[in-house]
């Protein structure tokens, strides 16, 4: 059996073989501070009307003109955790929305999320996906910002054996295991980022013990 480091180290390794970016910092404090920097630098998430290149009306024009503003949706955190994410972004001029993401299907910079556990064997994410915003977030963001305290991570899935059949015991539970961005290599066998999902995956570990999941 590894040690702690160790697995640590094998994890992010694993992770970022395929791919990921993987972040560590204390708190959850600074995880936020993190996810709003990286919204910050990245461009808008940018919403093409149709029919902008014909002739229009005063009105149309302006929406074809209106420059998008940022968003970031983040609707796995607890209520303190909620409340100081808002306030983060509302100083940096970045819209959030925690909840009712079927009115923002397309359009979202960053899904920030928690893993509820990490396998260090392949990298891979074990996210509790049952909520439907939850899973939205993961799939339809061009970024997804994972949260994963440390000690949640596990050397391999075996020894997650009994936390999985527990979840997966639940009427209607729906479990992700996400490794890397999305990817595919079905077009002439060339691999392409974020053709089925988000088109980065960042991981910020946390180090802090206070660090709880939903």
């Amino acid at each position: 059996m590894l040690q702690t480091t160790e697995v640590l180290r094998l994890f992010r390794y694993k992770a970022e073989q395929v791919s990921a970016v993987v972040q560590v910092v204390a708190d959850v404090e600074e995880a936020m501070a993190y996810v709003v920097d990286i919204c910050n630098r990245k461009e808008a998430c940018t919403l093409l009307p149709s029919g902008c290149e014909f002739e229009l009306s005063d009105e149309t024009q302006a929406m074809c003109d209106q420059k998008p503003a940022k968003l970031i949706a983040a609707p796995d955190l607890n209520p303190e955790h909620r409340k100081m994410f808002l306030a983060c972004c509302k100083k940096s001029g970045i819209r959030a929305v925690t909840e009712g993401l079927r009115d923002h299907l397309a359009g979202i910079d960053i899904g920030l999320t928690w893993a509820q556990f990490g396998i260090a064997e392949t990298g891979t994410l074990v996210i509790d996906s049952t909520d439907e915003d939850l899973r939205l977030a993961t799939m339809i963001s061009e970024i997804h910002v994972a949260m994963l305290p440390v000690s949640k991570i596990r050397e391999s899935a075996a020894d997650l054996e009994q936390q999985l059949r527990k979840r997966m015991g639940n009427t209607g539970n729906y479990l992700a295991m996400i490794t890397g961005a999305s990817r595919t290599a079905d077009i002439e066998r060339v691999l392409a980022l974020g053709v089925h999902g988000p088109l980065e995956l960042h991981i910020v570990l946390i180090e802090g013990s206070h660090a709880q999941t939903q």
